[in-house]
């Protein structure tokens, strides 16, 4: 049996249920034996592949990623399709993680950037994928006096209690941070929707990512705040009440 087979089966006895994809892409990233075992282990050991690897495919680019932070999921590209179809020329990727998603989003705009997360561990990766980060609490660290087109996040959504139901992988890998959103989950939902008219454009629009469940509650929580707000999914789009439309 080669290597490469002997890996898959390493793989798959440990529920990776790509093996084969997940050997590839293991054997793509070192020819030394001795890492790749060391690389093997990790993932068998429950690792998520993104952080064993140490970057993420996103919207078709690469980013850094690393253990302790939120993995870019293929089911938020939805969201930077609706954000790139809006369009804009400023950016804000609030809980930006690694930055990733906002990333994406500027890119295919080439839109300005700007990122803020309160997690260091994340900070650090994100200045390895975007050239500017604040460090703090939601707003606070941002400079005064903007307004941004489009503002992106993925807050954390989990409701605290249902934190033991999720995968493995996340539950036991990725930050309770960027999982735990409290009580019904919308806590974080709330504080970003609350200060959202003082760094909206007077035409932009926030796009955030939540559970098919939660979106009504959320846009319940968005009117209350004095927006409008529509679903496409698990993407809620707020923006302020007779805001125009993007061209067809």
């Amino acid at each position: 049996m080669d290597a490469r087979r002997i890996l898959e089966t390493r793989l798959r006895a440990a529920g990776c249920v790509f093996a084969e994809e997940e050997a590839a892409l293991l054997l793509a990233e070192t020819d030394d034996p001795a890492e790749l075992e060391r690389m093997t282990q990790l993932r068998v050991d429950g690792l998520p592949l993104e952080h064993v690897l140490g970057w993420a495919e996103f919207y078709g680019r690469r980013y850094v990623v690393a253990p302790g932070v939120f993995v870019p999921r293929p089911r938020t590209e939805h969201l930077v399709d609706l954000a790139v179809a809006r369009g804009g020329t400023t950016v804000l990727d609030l809980c930006c993680g690694s930055g990733a998603i906002g990333a994406a989003v500027a890119h295919e705009l080439q839109a300005e950037l700007y990122c803020a997360e309160l997690d260091p561990v994340a900070v650090a990766v994100a200045r390895q994928n975007v050239p500017r980060v604040f460090e703090g609490d939601l707003y606070d660290p941002l400079p005064r006096g903007l307004a941004f087109d489009l503002i992106v996040v993925i807050a954390p959504y989990v409701p605290t209690d249902e934190i033991d139901l999720l995968p493995h992988e996340a539950r036991d890998f990725e930050p309770l941070l960027a999982l735990d959103g409290g009580t019904d989950g919308l806590a974080l939902v709330r504080r970003i929707l609350a200060e959202a008219g003082d760094w909206l454009a007077l035409d932009g629009a926030l796009l955030t990512e939540v559970s098919e469940e939660q979106a009504p509650a959320v846009v319940e929580l968005a009117e209350t705040y004095g927006f409008a707000a529509t679903v496409d999914e698990t993407v809620v789009t707020v923006t302020r009440t007779g805001s125009p439309s993007p061209l067809p």
